[in-house]
């Protein structure tokens, strides 16, 4: 058997580390050619590595979290059967022979080891004249056995009760002292049902579970990193306004009526596009905050472009895609490309170019995003807006006869937070309530 040396390859430009993500195969696995056996992540991806060759896995470099730089050993394959050619140079030579077997004649080590305990104990060679020499045995008087303790019967204890029923009692937390029985002096079952019916509180809050810890790595670090240098340098400020969507619901539900092979229309793409039409007139919220110490730090870039990010959420945390150019896109094209880059990030599939490069966020939990949310700024980025959930509110409208009448009305709270260096509260709430006029005329949202 020869041992193969997999080191840690260029995986993109400008890399010189990578996180061990996941590991496929451990040590003692058998792992074939082109067989996936580890994820590794850079800050760019997370790119699966396949093995070269067919053979067991004798080590790794580290556990998962842990970094590998580029060249590094990351697994070392007992290779099976012939070495390609191509990568025959990083095969070591015949593994080392194994440990001796017992009846093996003592090596050198062996018989330092050997030599070391007849030093320490000269006479244990001679076994039958060590036991020739044992002093005679003395008889000892036995020990007393001390008395068993008198059991201490409790209120429960004293109680007749089947064992299930006593069961049941512990699990309840109900002491069957306190169950009065119906007849013989016996707890029956249903005795401590009729205890229950009448003494509430008895049932367990809950039950408890072990504790567990879990390690803090690739994804799920990269967003603790993130969120935790946004709320350190950037001084955050939030705004929220309420907003009557019932028309735009009208609209939404016509629009689909009539959408043939089209994707559903959500309150997204209509969001989006109310977002892109109001941007304009508001060029400090469409923007990234260069704050360094270098030669391009502090320097705010209005962009001209709306490169809108979507946070999404998936199994390994929250992403965030980016519509390229969400401005030049109509509804059903915003909305195509809403559920192409949801379901590239929730597959793992979302290229670098993809979750790179916004210049404004919308993050939306849907039916979960409650009454008002304060999100987290994408940084550099200087703004974020939240969709909260939309909740059914009578209202007082006007009846078009100068009175009003009560109406009932479809309202959704906008939230959004700013980068208080950048962005001035009267400018964060003169935005929204742009917003929030496109958004309650929503004909103004399709046209020019």
């Amino acid at each position: 058997m020869a041992n193969f040396t997999f080191t840690m390859p260029d995986i993109g430009e400008g890399i010189a580390e990578a996180e061990i993500v996941a590991w496929h195969k451990a040590v003692g696995d058998r792992v074939e050619e082109d067989e996936e056996f580890v994820d590794m992540m850079t800050d760019k991806a997370t790119v699966p590595l396949e093995s070269p060759v067919t053979g067991k896995i004798v080590e790794i470099a580290g556990e998962e979290g842990e970094m590998v730089s580029i060249g590094a050993m990351l697994v070392v394959i007992e290779v099976e059967g012939e070495v390609p050619e191509d990568i025959a140079e990083q095969v070591d030579g015949d593994s080392p022979a194994p440990a001796k077997a017992s009846g093996d004649a003592p090596g050198p080590k062996d018989e330092a080891v050997e030599q070391r305990i007849e030093t320490e104990n000269p006479d244990a060679s001679d076994a039958d004249d060590a036991h020739a020499a044992d002093p005679e045995p003395v008889d000892l008087p036995a020990p007393t056995p001390a008395p068993a303790p008198t059991p201490t019967l409790t209120a429960s204890a004293k109680v007749l009760a089947s064992p299930a029923v006593r069961n049941r009692a512990r699990e309840l937390g109900v002491d069957l002292g306190d169950v009065k029985p119906a007849e013989d002096g016996r707890v029956r079952h249903g005795d401590l049902d009729s205890f229950l019916s009448y003494s509430g509180g008895y049932s367990p809050a809950g039950r408890a579970r072990e504790d567990e810890q879990r390690k803090v790595i690739g994804m799920r670090r990269r967003i603790a990193e993130n969120m935790a240098a946004s709320k350190r340098n950037i001084p955050h400020f939030s705004y929220v306004e309420e907003v009557d969507v019932t028309d735009l619901e009208v609209l939404r539900a016509q629009l689909n009526s009539n959408r043939g092979d089209r994707p559903k229309l959500t309150m997204l793409p209509l969001l989006i596009a109310a977002i892109c039409k109001t941007v304009p007139d508001f060029p400090m919220i469409n923007a990234r905050y260069d704050d360094g110490d270098g030669p391009g730090g502090g320097v705010v870039t209005r962009h001209g472009a709306v490169h809108l990010g979507m946070a999404a959420q998936t199994d390994s945390g929250l992403m965030v895609p980016v519509i390229r150019d969400a401005q030049s896109r109509n509804l059903w094209q915003l909305a195509r490309e809403i559920v192409r880059l949801a379901e590239a990030a929730r597959d793992g599939k979302a290229s670098s170019e993809e979750m790179q490069g916004g210049t404004l966020t919308v993050t939306s939990l849907g039916p979960l995003g409650g009454v008002a949310t304060t999100p987290v700024i994408n940084r550099p980025e200087v703004a974020i807006i939240g969709p909260n959930r939309i909740i059914e509110r009578p209202m007082y409208v006007s009846d078009g006869q100068g009175g009003e009448r009560i109406e009932k009305r479809k309202l959704m709270n906008i939230s959004i937070s700013c980068d208080h260096r950048v962005v001035d509260g009267y400018d964060a709430a003169s935005f929204v309530q742009a917003l929030k006029k496109l958004l309650e005329s929503p004909a103004l949202i399709l046209v020019d």
